[in-house]
């Protein structure tokens, strides 16, 4: 963009993350995916056979629909978790110390405030936090811990199950999972959440695993479009938060990442459609973490995309943009959160905002996304 720094776009690669990962391992990670069998936008029938022409637009990556564990007895990934899936189906046996990252983060998005929620466990730390930002006048409220070694951390191994737990620093956080939806409950100085996140029937969600290698994978489950309810306690007065105009995201992650890593995520979600978009930290593994939601039915999107945004000025608007997304998102505000502690660090610019354009679901219709609200980031690790 003029006047400023775009993100590299389709085509150009950033460097491999400082790690160590030897070559050819993005090699072996695209060998690590189960063969989803022969392209059909190669198939020339397809142009004289209408009826077949929503096939086009399905994905290669492979749909899993059975329960599977993430990893082999020896704490490896089990090459048959690759894939993707429409409802929580991997259960997380994560093995070993020092390299494991588990965590909850809950966004919700109402017409007056934005509240983010993260418990988590880096082995090494646990990193917890309450964020409330007041939409009409931007204040923010950010209440953070760090506790060593994630003490008290309680992380279940499946998505949509148990209860995650976390205290430390004047913060604690619960969230308790059932199979008709998620209480949230958090406490920090100056804020009270206590929320119900309702999980409608028939309602899809993306879970995929992200192979770099057999020693280094991700499985997150993106859950976007949820109907929340309850209350927020501010200093100001209590606030209630209304299905009817409210909207809740998931991000569940459990894995063993890289010393150094990178991503791009946006959520919007609005009245019958969501969208989940995903950058960088999946290229080249065969895999991506994108989707289209209508009416809670998940159209799954293989493709990589291409992000541009202005890194000197977060505010101007992102574009994102593949064969079945074109999207342009303006942000009304952008929070930074930057950690530096000697061989540890990170930056986040997340931006909250309005969604514009369209994405294209299996059968190949375009779906507006005009009006949609949420959020566009990049994060970059040392951890």
């Amino acid at each position: 963009m003029a006047g400023g720094t775009d993100v590299p776009l389709q085509g150009r690669r950033e460097p491999p993350p400082a790690h160590g990962r030897r070559p050819g391992a993005r090699r072996a990670a695209r060998q690590a995916v189960p063969a989803a069998g022969k392209a059909v936008a190669d198939d020339p029938g397809l142009a004289h056979d209408p009826g077949r022409y929503h096939l086009a637009m399905l994905t290669h990556e492979r749909e899993i629909t059975v329960p599977v564990d993430l990893c082999l007895p020896d704490g490896r990934l089990d090459p048959r978790a690759v894939g993707w899936t429409r409802r929580p189906l991997h259960r997380a046996n994560l093995r070993g110390w020092g390299r494991a990252k588990r965590w909850e983060y809950w966004g919700i998005v109402t017409p007056s405030h934005v509240i983010g929620l993260v418990a988590s466990s880096l082995d090494y730390a646990g990193v917890h936090g309450v964020y409330v930002l007041d939409r009409a006048t931007g204040t923010e409220l950010a209440e953070d811990a760090v506790v060593p070694l994630a003490r008290g951390a309680t992380m279940p191994e499946r998505s949509g199950a148990g209860t995650a737990s976390v205290r430390g620093g004047g913060v604690s956080i619960d969230i308790d999972q059932r199979p008709t939806g998620t209480s949230l409950r958090a406490v920090a100085p100056g804020v009270e959440v206590d929320l119900e996140v309702r999980l409608p029937a028939g309602h899809e969600s993306l879970g995929v695993v992200i192979p770099w290698g057999p020693h280094r994978f991700q499985y997150t489950v993106k859950d976007v479009g949820r109907p929340v309810r309850g209350r927020l306690r501010l200093a100001s007065g209590e606030h209630t938060v209304n299905e009817e105009d409210s909207f809740a995201v998931l991000d569940h992650g459990r894995g063993k990442w890289p010393y150094s890593a990178t991503w791009n995520w946006a959520a919007g979600s609005g009245r019958g459609r969501a969208i989940q978009l995903g950058g960088k930290w999946t290229d080249g593994t065969g895999m991506t973490e994108n989707a289209l939601f209508v009416e809670g039915r998940l159209h799954k999107i293989g493709e990589e995309l291409a992000w541009s945004y202005d890194r000197t000025d977060w505010l101007r608007p992102w574009r994102i943009a593949g064969p079945r997304v074109e999207v342009e998102f303006t942000p009304f505000h952008e929070k930074v959160t930057r950690t530096e502690l000697g061989v540890v660090g990170a930056e986040t610019h997340q931006c909250f905002g309005h969604f514009a354009g369209r994405a294209r679901t299996d059968d190949g219709a375009w779906i507006d996304l005009d009006g949609l609200v949420g959020w566009a980031e990049e994060a970059r690790n040392r951890w």
